[in-house]
């Protein structure tokens, strides 16, 4: 008997420390320097499966799987702080492959269109048609592929937020339908959307559009490619900053902006753009939230660690349902109010920990590091049932601009 328990202890032994590395054999597998992988240790990216009494670090095929992954997006360009918390959700092997392969597939297309650049401002030298304008735009497209972690995680977080409405809202109408409802269509011929995200919003269009011209834009590149490829050719998508609209005085009878006006750098500035392209019995549909939105989320960060502030500013501060009304009766004769009845009783802790570590505070810092810790922590607080999150957000009709 005492040998079978012997012989089971070695086996146990040996399976244990099958697939399993030393920092250096780890380190050479990945071509990188133990001194990288140390790091990754240190600051709590990539810890090693197990750690020997004696105190030798091992790691694993999983380990392997999650530093491809690390590595993988540091050559995409992302930072450290941003490849936290992609690499602490849990996800399959396949999907992170998929991810990374949309990514380089982004890459790719900016490089060729790059090199199309390239060659035709190299034909016009050749051709002595050369216009400086041509270096402008070309100087603007090498800069943009440094934007590609950006483009990328602003529209990864906000599918995320996004998708936890959509789980857990009470109020089964939805959002998007019930902002596409407040907008009187009969009175609509030119539409332009300032901030239209992911263009969530069409998707539940049921309008027929056609003789009306529909633009959507973005302040960023890569969302009005986004929006491109999902909406086809029914729309106009373009890039657009709302302080610098590029369209001539009175063109629309529309302006649509869902929660994007306490983004503008200058308010003032921008709401006299969208006044001086409205015509003088335009209208401006513009949707914002009240002070106590989404507060049982900042209570729940904050008891776990005090440090966290998950937005450096506050949004309703900025534009929000206490005085939007105010601000924008300086620009419109009539501001009317309308708010949106709606609740969260969340249920799943991963939904609830994506959507905290999509916001744009410092949560990376604090959280990231002790994601088991907090996993744990959220995990607590559903056994008591449903996290219940109030919700407070609507929109304004503003309408005949003071021109």
């Amino acid at each position: 008997m005492k040998l079978f328990f012997l012989c089971f202890y070695l086996y146990s032994t040996i399976m244990e420390n099958m697939e399993k590395y030393t920092t250096g054999k780890f380190a050479k597998m990945a071509n990188v320097t133990e001194r990288t992988i140390r790091y990754y240790d240190k600051i709590g990216l990539l810890k090693p499966s197990s750690i020997s009494e004696k105190g030798y670090r091992y790691y694993s095929k999983e380990d392997f799987f999650k530093l491809q992954k690390i590595l993988s997006l540091r050559h995409l360009g992302f930072s450290i702080d941003e490849i936290f918390p992609m690499v602490a959700n849990e996800d399959n092997l396949k999907d992170s492959l998929e991810l990374q392969s949309t990514l380089v597939e982004k890459r790719i297309l900016h490089l060729q269109l790059l090199q199309d650049a390239l060659k035709r401002t190299m034909s016009s030298i050749e051709n002595k048609t050369f216009d400086w304008n041509t270096m402008i735009s070309l100087t603007q497209l090498t800069n943009e592929d440094s934007n590609l972690a950006e483009q990328y995680k602003n529209a990864k977080n906000l599918n995320v937020r996004i998708s936890l409405h959509d789980l857990y809202s009470c109020n089964k109408q939805g959002w998007f339908p019930w902002v596409y409802e407040q907008i009187d269509f009969s009175k609509v011929n030119r539409l332009l959307e300032i901030g239209c995200g992911n263009g969530k919003l069409w998707e539940f269009s049921k309008q027929d559009l056609r003789n009306r011209e529909i633009f959507l834009s973005d302040i960023s590149s890569g969302m009005v490619e986004e929006v491109r490829k999902k909406l086809g050719n029914e729309f106009n998508c373009i890039q657009v900053d709302c302080e610098s609209i590029p369209f001539k005085d009175g063109y629309f009878d529309t302006v649509l902006a869902n929660h994007v006006l306490f983004y503008v750098k200058d308010l003032n500035s921008g709401l006299q753009e969208i006044v001086r392209v409205l015509n003088p019995s335009g209208v401006l549909y513009c949707s914002t939230y009240g002070s106590k939105h989404m507060k049982e989320i900042t209570d729940i960060v904050q008891a776990f660690d005090s440090r966290i502030a998950l937005s450096t500013t506050s949004l309703y501060a900025l534009f929000g349902l206490d005085d939007g009304d105010k601000i924008l009766s300086s620009k419109f004769h009539h501001v009317e109010k309308r708010i949106y009845e709606d609740h969260l009783e969340i249920r799943d802790a991963k939904p609830l920990i994506d959507y905290i570590m999509s916001c744009h505070g410092n949560q990376n810092e604090y959280i990231a590091p002790r994601m088991a810790d907090f996993r744990e922590y959220i995990d607590s607080l559903l056994e008591k049932g449903p996290i219940y999150i109030t919700k407070e957000a609507g929109i304004f009709i503003a309408s005949c601009p003071r021109k």
